[in-house]
């Protein structure tokens, strides 16, 4: 398993919103279930094997330029432990807690 964090940015539009654009990824994400996600207010994260990450990943940088975008810039952050292979983003948190509980 692997987790990801994705911000998919539309260059050139005409509005400075672009929140019509992160709704049409997020129902993209949410017609699927290859990997988990989580939208935040900089990104989505993501869960799941490297190669379903990177096959969505790849469907959602094309759909700006399907909304008329011309340019379209994206950010994949991806971690895989394999020495950890069933690690998840909730782990991820709950470790670092754990340590600030410590003190």
């Amino acid at each position: 398993m692997a987790t990801a964090d994705l911000t998919i940015l539309t260059l050139g539009r005409p509005d400075p919103s672009a929140s019509g654009y992160i709704a049409a990824i997020q129902r993209h994400l949410q017609q699927q279930d290859r990997v988990k996600f989580e939208l935040h207010g900089m990104g989505t994260s993501l869960e799941g094997e490297v190669a379903d990450i990177l096959a969505i990943v790849g469907e959602l940088h094309a759909l700006p330029f399907e909304q008329g975008a011309p340019r379209v810039y994206t950010v994949l952050k991806l971690d895989e432990r394999r020495d950890k292979p069933g690690q998840t983003l909730a782990d991820k948190v709950a470790s670092v807690e754990a340590k600030l509980a410590e003190d």
